[in-house]
């Protein structure tokens, strides 16, 4: 969709502005919006070089396993850099999940508390009902999140019980017997990649809330 490919940089800003109506609020409500938009920014960065990661990870596999064994050590060096790589990556995603949860989470319970000291009924109830609807979006994020944790971990289990066995038969004939292995494991890297889909559908539709004009 096209709104992935817009910046989040006026997330802040937008943000901020889902809660203009909320006269008086506290900096450190103001504080909660920016720090639950940084996540939201964060999660979408990372997921997208988590993505890219999975691909040169999955590509240094192959070239192991399928390619020239002339040169077995360099390939296996390559291969074993970018699954440490890939691992970096996953941590870094699954943290940022984490901090999208609890940040928004915050964020709302204040804004919860900000607005039930209007006096005004409409206000009010425009507060609540402003509320209510993002923060139930906002929590499709990290729920989505939930597959990829599964996903990763069974996917970085096989390419490392894989550079394990490698570690100590790296040879044509250590090569030839784990290939199998290492062709059951695109199962998992499929379900990797399709995990990150639920995420990024559940990312659009904030962007969608916040970026379309109301008709």
């Amino acid at each position: 969709m096209k709104f992935r490919n817009r910046s989040l940089a006026f997330f802040a800003m937008l943000l901020l502005g889902t809660v203009s109506f909320l006269s008086g609020c506290a900096t450190t409500g103001m504080d909660r919006s920016v720090k639950t938009s940084n996540s939201i920014r964060d999660v979408d960065n990372e997921i997208r070089k988590m993505s890219v990661q999975i691909d040169v990870t999955a590509a240094s596999l192959d070239a192991l396993v399928k390619g020239s064994k002339d040169d077995l050590k360099k390939s296996f060096s390559k291969y074993t850099k970018e699954v440490d790589k890939l691992e970096h990556e996953g941590k870094r995603v699954i943290k940022r999940l984490d901090e999208m949860k609890a940040h928004s989470k915050e964020y709302f319970a204040e804004w919860e508390k900000q607005g039930d000291k209007f006096t005004n009924a409409e206000i009010r109830e425009l507060s609540d009902q402003r509320r209510s609807k993002l923060a139930e979006i906002y929590a499709r994020v990290p729920a989505a999140g939930v597959g990829i944790k599964g996903s990763y971990n069974a996917y970085l289990t096989d390419l490392k019980e894989i550079r394990k066995y490698l570690s100590n038969d790296l040879t044509p004939a250590g090569i030839e017997g784990v290939t199998p292995v290492a062709n059951k494991s695109t199962q998992n890297l499929n379900s990797l990649k399709s995990s990150f889909q639920p995420v990024l559908v559940a990312l659009d539709e904030i962007k969608i809330e916040l970026y379309s004009p109301k008709k």
